[in-house]
Order: C-alpha cells, then sequence, then structure tokens
C-alpha cells in the first residue's frame, strides 16, 4: 500500500526538522543549514510545510550563533584564567609573552598579534614576540615615539585602532613603518599599552590583513591580556634583579632575601586570590582575603560607587579624586589613612577597592594591593559577562513573550526557570528618552528588571520591561523617575496591564505603545503613565475600554431625563453641535421654534452644568455623543 502524497510531504517535512537538530548537534557551518529547505522544496513541499521549515531553519540559526557567542566568551575567561596561571608559575618571561601574543590572536581571531617594548636608551619601540608574522622586515621594525600606530600607543600610553592604517590620516606615516606594513599585508590594527605603573613599557597589537573595526569589548579583552603581560614583564625583570643581587652583592644578602620573600608572598597572595576566582568566590571572599593578606580592613565598590563587599571596615563612599588619581597613575593612592586601588580593565574603569587601618603601607604590600586589583577585575568582568548572558536569555525570551513566538505553557515554563511568575499579574512598560544613550537606558532597565524578578530588553527598537504590578500607573511613574536618574536624561514610560500570561501581556505591550506615543504627542516628557491617567484620551486608544461606561459617566443625566419623560435632548444635542453650535440653524433641523431649542439648551445646562459648552467639555460630550449612536447601533 502507497503512502499519500501528503503523508510523504508530511514525513519529508519531519526529516528536515531532524537534518536541522543533527546539524547543531554537529556544530556545522551556516551554510549547510539551508540543505533542508532546498531538499524539501524539490521534493514538493508545501507552502505552509516550507514555511514552517523555514522558520525552524532561523531558530536553528539564531540557537547556533547564541551557542557560539557563549562559547567565545568562556573561551576568552578561560584564557585570562589560564594567562592569570602562567604568571603564577612564570619561569621563561619569552615563553609566557609568546603565550599571551598567541592567545591574544586566538581570542580577537585576527591573522597576527605581535607585542613590542619600548627601548629608553634608543627613544623608540622594538618588536619582541610576533604571531602569525611572514614579513622578515615586519619582525625586526622599529617604530620611534610617536610614529605610526605603535609609536602613538608607547607615547600617549592611550589605545588606538583603525579598520585600514593604510588611508588612516590619524598617524604619522613613516617610509619604513608603512612598507613594513605593506609587506605584511595589514589593514585593521588595535593596539593597547603595557603598562608598569605609570610608564609605558610597551604595546600589545591585533591585526588583520583585511579592513574591519574593532570592538569595544575586543579592546578591553587585549587590555587585560597586556596586564597580564606587564605583570609576566614586570615580575620577570624583578626576578632578574634579585638574581644579579644575589651575585653581585653579597653584602646585601639580607636585603635580597628580604625581596625575594616579598615576590613570594606577592605571587602566592595573587595564587590564592586567583584561586579564589576560580573556586568562582565572590566579593565578600575576595575582600575578607585580601583583608587578611594586608592586615586591613576592605570595601569593594563597582565604577558607579555601589558597595559590593565591606569587611571590618565602615560603609563609605568612594572617593573619587582617589579613585581619578589611581586610574590615572596606574597605582594605589594614600588617602587620609585608607589606600585606595582603581579597578581597571585596559582604560575602563570597572570600579575600585580601599585598604583601611593601614598608613604605614609599604612598596612590597602596595604593590600586592594592586595585584589584588587585577584579580578584582577578573571578578568584575566575569560579574559582567554572567549578567550579560543573563540579560541576553531574558531579551530573548521578552521578544518570544511579547511576540507569541512559542505555546503559552512553554513561554510560562521558560519564565518560571528565570525566577519569574507569569501566574501573578504583571504590567508591560515601554521606555523612550531622545537624550539618553540607548545602551545607558537597556541597561538601567536591566538592572531595575532584575531586581524586581521581570525581564527587560530591546524589542522592535523600544526598551521593554515586563514586571510584577498591580497599580500600574504609579508603578510607571516610579520607573519613570528611576530610569531618568540613571540615565542621567529624561526618560518616558507608557505602561499597560497588569495581566496573566503570554497572551496578555502581548496585548498589553501593544496598548503600553500606544500610551507612550500618546505622551510624547502630548509632551508629557519624563512622565510615565498607564491609559486611565490619560482621560478621554485613553478611553479613544485603550483596546479593552468600557464605551457604555464612558457614556453615561458624560451624558448620564441626559438620558435619565429622555428616558423618565421622552424628551429629546439628547437628539437635541447631536442637532446642535452638528451645526455649529448655531441655535438657529439648529431650530430648522430640528424643525421646532427657535425658543423650543433655547429651553432644551437651557435644561441641558442645568443637567450637566454651567461649563458644558466649554471647547475641552463640549469635545468629551460629542465624543460621548458619537459613543452612544456607536453602541445602540452596534447592539441592535
Amino acid at each position: 500500500m502507497t503512502s499519500s502524497p501528503d503523508a510523504a510531504h508530511r514525513e519529508q517535512a519531519c526529516a528536515a526538522l531532524r537534518e536541522l537538530l543533527d546539524l547543531l548537534a554537529r556544530d556545522a557551518p551556516a551554510e549547510q543549514f539551508a540543505r533542508p529547505a532546498a531538499a524539501a522544496r524539490a521534493a514538493g513541499a508545501s507552502g505552509a510545510e516550507l514555511t514552517a521549515i523555514d522558520e525552524a531553519t532561523q531558530t536553528a540559526l539564531r540557537v547556533r550563533r547564541t551557542l557560539n557567542q557563549h562559547q567565545r566568551r568562556e573561551a576568552e575567561l578561560t584564557a585570562l584564567f589560564d594567562t592569570a596561571g602562567d604568571l603564577a608559575a612564570l619561569r621563561d618571561l619569552d615563553a609566557v609573552l609568546r603565550a599571551i601574543v598567541h592567545r591574544a590572536k586566538l581570542l580577537l581571531r585576527t591573522d597576527v598579534a605581535y607585542l613590542s617594548l619600548n627601548d629608553p636608551a634608543a627613544g623608540d619601540t622594538y618588536m619582541r614576540v610576533t604571531d602569525g608574522s611572514v614579513s622578515a622586515a615586519f619582525q625586526n621594525l622599529r617604530l620611534g615615539m610617536g610614529e605610526g600606530l605603535g609609536g602613538l600607543v608607547a607615547q600617549t600610553a592611550r589605545p588606538y585602532a583603525t579598520g585600514d592604517y593604510e588611508v588612516d590620516p590619524r598617524f604619522q606615516h613613516t617610509t619604513p613603518i608603512d612598507s613594513a606594513v605593506l609587506e605584511e599585508g595589514l589593514h585593521a590594527i588595535l593596539g593597547v599599552p603595557l603598562r608598569q605603573g605609570t610608564h609605558v613599557i610597551g604595546v600589545l597589537f591585533a591585526a588583520d590583513r583585511t579592513a574591519r573595526a574593532f570592538t569595544p569589548d575586543e579592546g578591553a579583552l587585549l587590555s587585560s591580556l597586556a596586564d597580564h603581560a606587564a605583570i609576566a614583564i614586570d615580575s620577570a625583570r624583578r626576578m632578574e634583579e634579585t638574581r644579579a643581587a644575589l651575585v653581585d652583592l653579597n653584602a646585601a644578602s639580607q636585603t635580597i632575601r628580604a625581596h625575594s620573600e616579598a615576590m613570594l608572598r606577592a605571587e602566592d597572595a595573587h595564587d590564592r586570590l586567583t584561586d579564589l576566582v576560580l573556586r568562582g568566590g565572590d566579593f565578600t571572599e575576595v575582600a575578607t582575603a585580601i583583608g587578611a593578606l594586608l592586615h586591613g580592613g576592605t570595601l569593594i565598590h563597582d565604577a558607579d560607587g555601589t558597595e559590593l563587599a565591606r569587611v571590618d571596615a565602615d560603609p563609605r563612599t568612594p572617593p573619587a579624586k582617589a579613585v581619578a588619581a589611581s586610574r590615572a597613575s596606574g597605582r594605589a593612592v594614600p588617602l587620609d589613612g585608607t589606600w585606595v586601588c582603581a579597578v581597571l580593565a585596559g582604560p575602563e574603569l570597572l570600579g575600585s577597592i580601599a585598604l583601611t587601618d593601614r598608613a604605614d603601607l609599604g612598596e612590597a604590600d602596595r604593590r600586592l594591593f594592586e595585584r589584588a586589583g587585577v584579580v578584582t577585575a577578573l571578578l568584575l568582568l566575569l560579574r559582567r559577562s554572567a549578567a550579560e548572558a543573563e540579560d541576553r536569555v531574558r531579551g530573548e525570551l521578552l521578544g518570544d513573550l511579547l511576540s507569541l513566538s512559542g505555546t503559552p505553557g512553554r513561554l510560562t515554563a521558560r519564565a518560571r526557570r528565570l525566577d519569574v511568575d507569569l501566574a501573578l499579574p504583571h504590567a508591560v512598560f515601554v521606555a523612550h528618552s531622545e537624550a539618553a544613550s540607548r545602551r545607558l537606558l537597556l541597561s538601567s532597565a536591566a538592572r531595575a528588571a532584575r531586581t524586581r524578578h521581570g525581564l527587560s530588553g530591546l524589542h522592535h527598537d523600544h526598551v521593554v520591561l515586563v514586571l510584577p504590578a498591580d497599580d500600574t500607573g504609579s508603578r510607571a511613574r516610579a520607573l519613570a523617575t528611576e530610569l531618568t536618574q540613571a540615565a542621567g536624561a529624561p526618560v518616558t514610560v507608557g505602561a499597560a496591564g497588569p495581566g496573566t500570561g503570554p497572551e496578555a501581556l502581548s496585548r498589553a505591550h501593544a496598548e503600553a505603545l500606544r500610551c507612550l506615543s500618546a505622551l510624547r504627542a502630548l509632551g508629557h516628557t519624563g512622565q510615565g503613565a498607564d491609559l486611565p491617567d490619560l482621560g478621554f484620551l485613553g478611553v479613544l486608544l485603550g483596546d479593552d475600554t468600557n464605551l457604555d461606561s464612558y457614556v453615561r459617566r458624560t451624558l448620564g443625566p441626559v438620558l435619565d431625563y429622555d428616558t423618565k419623560r421622552g424628551t429629546e435632548l439628547v437628539h437635541t444635542l447631536r442637532a446642535y453641535f452638528a451645526c455649529g453650535m448655531s441655535q438657529s440653524k439648529a431650530k430648522d433641523s430640528l424643525h421646532v421654534h427657535v425658543n423650543t431649542v433655547v429651553q432644551r439648551l437651557d435644561r441641558i445646562g442645568h443637567l450637566l452644568g454651567p461649563e458644558w459648552q466649554s471647547p475641552e467639555r463640549s469635545l468629551e460630550i460629542q465624543l460621548a455623543l458619537r459613543l452612544h449612536a456607536y453602541t445602540r447601533t452596534t447592539s441592535s
């Protein structure tokens, strides 16, 4: 018995879906994901089946991109931790520098990575390690201070990037540099400084042979690797100094021993702190370890000044001037008996550490404290990466929830795994700001959503939040105030709800968008509201507004008078407004004497109040008359 064509097509669709899952499991190249749809199309699958296969293909590609992003982030963090481990077991400086340069090339996925060191005697910088280079001229290149991209980084201690070096006019082009770069075939170059305190000792580069732009995340990652390279060079040089002192200065053996002990103590402290981070320690554990090593109280703050941990110290705000001085110098600085160290990832300020009750901090302990800042930077980067990953997951769920991409049961289950209970009343809030940056508004919204067990993200080019709420209007006003303070610019918030379940929230999103548009049109910038807050305008914009309630609220006394006495006051009102509020024209339309019109209008004024003909009140009455006529027509 042969199968029907429909059954064969369904089997073809199922086979296509199975092949998509198999491609995901094998981490196949993106171009292979088009094969199932092509095979189904060649087999004569129906339009609906082809649409389903195409949608499944797009979903599989999104899952593949998300997995690749997670794999890349995991590889970056693993490389940073591996580099920290290399430093703890430092024996061969060249081997460590080669490993760092190689990791930079792999993590940034560039064609070439290289590292140069400054030569104070010659007043230039020279190539020390390269990976991926094929040009001998490039490998032996020396750059004068301020020459080319690398010389500018070495001179200014600032990172620089170019999408295409050959045509970039910002840099001082010289024949030796340009010819070496041309011979190597490089176009896109990113360079970050290697610092030791206030001094720049070299530059770490990543470069591609095709033109392209480097992202801020790539700059921060390369800066972290440069910090590790600087520590490796610093440690190696100090170990070399110690060995030289042991040979040449026998009389200073005690001093050398003390110096070696300080180095070992610093390495041990670095090992302990790094191991603590690798084992998943939190900020309080890191603060406790720093305080125990340096015998003082410890406070850790993020870049916004929020306290992350405090051990054996009183609460205090991080001193902005001291943090700025530490950030500029790259060293811990004293302030009224407290040492402050800026926590940096390259030029980016991630936070600060304060060490209290240690006014007598020596040079060795000071460097140990600064190394603790590097480890804290790793922990902050890990925390940020985890938060960004969670925000992406929450943002993806938000998009699927508002567009109803999936069954309500599956969406509810996904939300529950993120500690969001959609069985409880939730409201939808859409935020907009003309002045604040989209990135800052989005991060502020994510922070607000996390603290309230809600969701946030970018949906159809708007920042949207789904939060537990009963009083939607008051929550919208509070959220507008909070986001305005966080973003540093007025933020307008339109709201709708509350509702339970994915379908109700999807409808509420459309209503919240209308509310936001109304707020902006009315000039209520920086305010928050829902449609009921907007009066009769909310009646016009709402989906589920009770029209009868609005009509009764506006025309109730006139309607009751007509019903009780059999009069035609409502009909008179319609004619009066239809004739441009002219009594003489209204009497012709009604076929009555003008005195009758006057008497009826007097009665209407008595029923509706003396201000019933004012522009705003008359607009509401005319709207109610039209809604009354509409509801009578639809109910008949």
